[in-house]
Formats: structure tokens, C-alpha cells, sequence
């Protein structure tokens, strides 16, 4: 059960119910993270935001999967892991190709570097050196698609934070952590 309100179709103000049909135009359906974010409207177009502007970048959807998968793991969140494993799925990514990005890596030269990256990021709280920056840079990423990976990393960790604190019920196929030995 979720230690944060999740806010339902029953519950939720006119505010909630405008962002709530939005998103269900967008998905199909309001996933359970969403739910606990309408506690605050503001708190959910500010992250609504970001996921749309995030989504406009020039990383491809694959690599923006990547990214979430590897840090679902690193940081400990059932719930992302979970849904992304269903979205990177369904965005293409092997079963093989998921296990190498919940281990911090990839199958793709190019984007184990950005999982790279985005797992270093996490881990020295943004503190990379230049020889990671690159790193990035020899595997053809531009300074714009740098600044997209640490955008995605930022969003990605907010979405952790959400899941974590909260123990929203997982509406994805669920897919367990690997504690590490």
C-alpha cells in the first residue's frame, strides 16, 4: 500500500481530473506514480514538463530506456524498474539488452556510454570527470545530447525519489531488484 495518497478519478479535484485526461489521452491510462504526483498539481505539470521537453530531445527512445533502466537498478527503485522494463520493451529493447543496461552497461558501444555516464552521474552526484565528458564526446555524443543524458538522469532520479518514498503499488508487470552479492 502507498505511504502517499495516490490520488483517484473518485478523489481528485478539477485540477487533478483536467492533468488525469490529459495523460490518459497521452498513455492510455494514469500509472500509479502519476497518481501519487497529483498531490500536487504543480509538482505534476512541473514533471509533465519536463517529460514532454525531455521527450523532444535528440536521444533516441531506446537510449532514453537505457538510462532509465540502469538507474530504476542502481537506485533501488522496484516501481521504475518495473514500468520501464515494459516501456523499454516495448520501445524495442531485448531481454538481453535490459539486463545489460540494469547492469550499467549496453549491448550499443555508443549507449553503454551514456548508461555509463548516467550511472556516474548518479554515483559522484554530478561530480564526472573531463575524461568521462570525453568519453561521451569520442562515442559522437554532441554537448547538447551530454546536457539531454543529464536532464534525462535528473528526471529519472525524481521519478526514484517518487517511487521509493511513496511504495506506490506497482501497475507494470513486476520486475524485482537484483540485490548485488
Amino acid at each position: 500500500m502507498s505511504r502517499i495518497n495516490i490520488v483517484t478519478n473518485e478523489t481528485a479535484n478539477i485540477e487533478q481530473h483536467a492533468l488525469f485526461d490529459a495523460i490518459q489521452s497521452q498513455l492510455g491510462n494514469v500509472p500509479n506514480f502519476l497518481k501519487v504526483f497529483a498531490n500536487s498539481p504543480a509538482a505534476l505539470r512541473a514533471f509533465l514538463g519536463l517529460y514532454g521537453i525531455a521527450g523532444e530531445g535528440s536521444l533516441d527512445a531506446q537510449t532514453r530506456e537505457r538510462i532509465a533502466l540502469s538507474l530504476a537498478q542502481q537506485n533501488g527503485c522496484e516501481y521504475c524498474l518495473s514500468a520501464h522494463t515494459a516501456i523499454g520493451s516495448k520501445a524495442g529493447l531485448s531481454n538481453a539488452e535490459i539486463e545489460a543496461n540494469r547492469a550499467g552497461s549496453s549491448q550499443d558501444a555508443k549507449a553503454a556510454v551514456a548508461v555509463k555516464l548516467a550511472r556516474s552521474l548518479v554515483e559522484h552526484r554530478g561530480e564526472v570527470t573531463t575524461a568521462e565528458l570525453i568519453e561521451a564526446r569520442t562515442a559522437g555524443y554532441s554537448d547538447a545530447e551530454i546536457v539531454e543524458i543529464i536532464t534525462h538522469v535528473g528526471m529519472n532520479f525524481l521519478t526514484n525519489l517518487i517511487g521509493k518514498a511513496s511504495r506506490v503499488e506497482i501497475d507494470f508487470p513486476k520486475v524485482e531488484l537484483k540485490i548485488a552479492a
